[in-house]
């Protein structure tokens, strides 16, 4: 099997029919039947992230000569809209199925790290916006600068794979709280494992919470702590976290997500995580030497 496109979405949707997505006689709905099963649809909509066309119109546009081969019946753009933004609660699981899939699940040790999504420029948007209910003022201590829409946190592997993620508002949520919430409820790993992170997940009650759960937080020390003689941070470990940020905000068009709606941005975000551990778990599958990387897929 060759390392391109092609071979990583016949593989993904044999496993996805086969062992993650089973098919199921369900009752008729009204209008026309659906063009692409969920197992097809997940895999057009991974294609669209790695070959980077954030516009679902041009996409679809290109799409008859980039995978016609593999799908020869597609949509039109609204009905693939409409069928991909009701697709999270299928991408999300396999998402996760993809990151346990992966041998490096398996190590003790993962990076977290919280970032914003940013969807909206301008007070117009922000009064005419459909994600009252996610979307709010925040700050963006990294580049000291306000914005207005989520914040992202990601639980990941070494090696970029995303174990556990969450969307939440930057009002009701402060990063720790929701990093704790993130834990509880999507555990990154299987037993006791020690999780590196940044100086925004300080605080003794965060860190005994996390040590209930079984997560031992690693973070570099605030300047108003003590030095502790013996203790290294590993700060290669914080730029390989920011550099998976740096890929799926950029690479894989989450920093363009366009969305207008909680569900249309949630959707988004489960589709970029998913096309990013897929590529992981193909790369691992035929044994490719850089494990998050994505130049055989963006051609």
């Amino acid at each position: 099997m060759t390392n391109n496109l092609d071979a990583l979405l016949t593989a993904l949707y044999v496993h996805l029919d086969d062992d993650v997505i089973p098919s199921t006689d369900q009752p008729r709905r009204p209008g026309r039947p659906r063009l692409l099963t969920d197992a097809e649809l997940v895999c057009v909509a991974v294609a669209q992230v790695l070959l980077r066309c954030d516009d679902e119109r041009r996409w679809l546009r290109l799409a008859p000569g980039r995978i016609g081969h593999l799908f020869p019946r597609l949509p039109c753009q609204s009905e693939y809209n409409r069928h991909l933004r009701n697709l999270a609660h299928v991408m999300f699981p396999v998402a996760m199925w993809l990151a346990r899939a992966v041998p490096s699940y398996d190590d003790r040790l993962r990076l977290m790290d919280g970032t914003p999504v940013r969807c909206g420029a301008s007070r117009t948007t922000v009064n005419r916006s459909q994600m009252g209910e996610l979307a709010a003022y925040g700050r963006d201590i990294s580049h000291h600068a306000f914005y207005w829409g989520a914040k992202l946190i990601l639980i990941t592997t070494a090696e970029g794979t995303v174990c556990a993620f969450s969307l939440a508002s930057p009002k009701e949520l402060d990063e720790r709280k929701q990093a704790l919430h993130l834990l509880h409820v999507q555990p990154p790993a299987t037993g006791p494992t020690p999780i590196v992170c940044d100086k925004g997940f300080a605080g003794a009650q965060t860190e005994r919470a996390a040590a209930e759960l079984g997560y031992l937080l690693i973070r570099p020390v605030r300047h108003d702590e003590p030095q502790p003689p013996a203790k290294v941070f590993p700060a290669w470990l914080r730029q390989r976290i920011e550099a998976i940020i740096w890929t799926l905000k950029n690479q894989l068009g989450l920093e363009r997500h366009a969305a207008r709606t909680t569900e249309g941005l949630w959707s988004r975000t489960c589709q970029r995580i998913l096309a990013l551990n897929a590529a992981i778990w193909h790369n691992w599958q035929i044994g490719a030497p850089v494990k998050r990387s994505l130049v055989a897929y963006d051609h």
